[in-house]
């Protein structure tokens, strides 16, 4: 039979008007408009910088690097990171609602020991707790981190400070890793100047082919050739570099999730009170996204009548 629904007490309202992913799209459409429009106010023509053989030349390059360089796993990462840039960070919500999760599992632990979250772990899709969190079971690393790290105070023999040092190499391990198609795009972006200037040099051969010829037609291609580097720097400091940045930031946040259940597992494991835990957990949230101590405490508290009417 399934429990009842995940408990939402908070309008998950996000701090500024427009979610924070929104802003990566305004971002580069200020990066576009602004040099666009700076270009137009000084008697520019938009249809010169139509080259299509420089992007070819530049864009190809860089996507050729990219290849050289990187393993395929990075850049499935690297794939998989952007699309997520698409999508909202964990939110306020997200955290409450892994806040009661956590409770209603250190629970399980008060009342029946640490063993009686075997099935929970082993079948997260089927378990009568996390099952109501889907949003939670879509984290696959973040489902595993609680698993394994659980596993861990079930076997036992571990003290508190080595299950915390345990707990800090596997989440250094995954930010490292994490951290990786982020480095691997700036490594990009810093290749993108010379790149274009690449682009400017073969740009610059052809006008020598043409030297004799009309002055309009010589003009033509040195302008060309020009683009090529305009594309490249504007590519790299425009979009690639400020690109990879927010995917560092996006790291960030999402292993803000994995700090937030190692707090409340390590202090489950020294021995505190479901509600003490919780508050570990709490404390290691980012304040942007912070529940208060008063909306934990109802949380909780509605976490517990529900579990005492299911039992009845």
């Amino acid at each position: 039979m399934a429990g009842p629904e995940p408990i939402h007490i908070l309008s998950g309202a996000p701090v500024f008007p427009w979610p924070l992913h929104m802003l990566l799209i305004a971002g580069l459409f200020v990066v576009i408009a602004a040099v666009a429009g700076g270009y137009l106010w000084e008697g520019g023509r938009l249809a010169l910088l139509m080259q299509p053989a420089e992007f070819v030349i530049i864009g190809g390059a860089a996507l050729g690097t990219l290849l050289v360089s990187t393993p395929m796993s990075v850049i499935h990462e690297l794939l998989g990171q952007l699309k997520r840039l698409m999508t909202p960070p964990p939110g306020r919500q997200d955290y409450s609602d892994l806040l009661v999760m956590l409770y209603q599992l250190f629970r399980v632990v008060q009342s029946t020991g640490v063993m009686a979250l075997e099935p929970h772990l082993d079948n997260p899709g089927e378990s009568s707790i996390l099952s109501r969190y889907p949003k939670f079971l879509g984290r696959k690393h973040s489902v595993a981190f609680l698993a394994d790290s659980a596993r861990v105070i079930i076997v036992g023999g571990i003290s508190p400070h080595d299950f915390e040092h345990l707990m800090y190499e596997d989440l250094e391990i995954r930010h490292r890793e994490a951290l990786h198609p982020a480095a691997t795009l700036t490594k990009v972006g810093d290749a993108l100047p010379g790149l274009g200037i690449v682009a400017a040099v073969l740009g610059v051969v052809i006008t020598m082919q043409a030297i004799g010829g009309p002055v309009t037609e010589i003009g033509h291609k040195v302008g060309a050739a020009l683009v090529g580097t305009f594309l490249g720097i504007l590519l790299s400091y425009g979009f690639v570099q400020p690109v990879a940045a927010n995917l560092e930031h996006r790291v960030t946040e999402e292993l803000n999730i994995e700090q937030t259940i190692k707090a409340g597992l390590l202090a489950i494991h020294k021995g505190f009170a479901p509600a003490i835990a919780v508050e570990f957990a709490r404390r290691v949230i980012p304040d942007e996204v912070r529940p208060t101590f008063e909306q934990t405490e109802q949380m909780c508290r509605d976490a517990r009548s529900d579990i005492q009417a299911q039992a009845a």
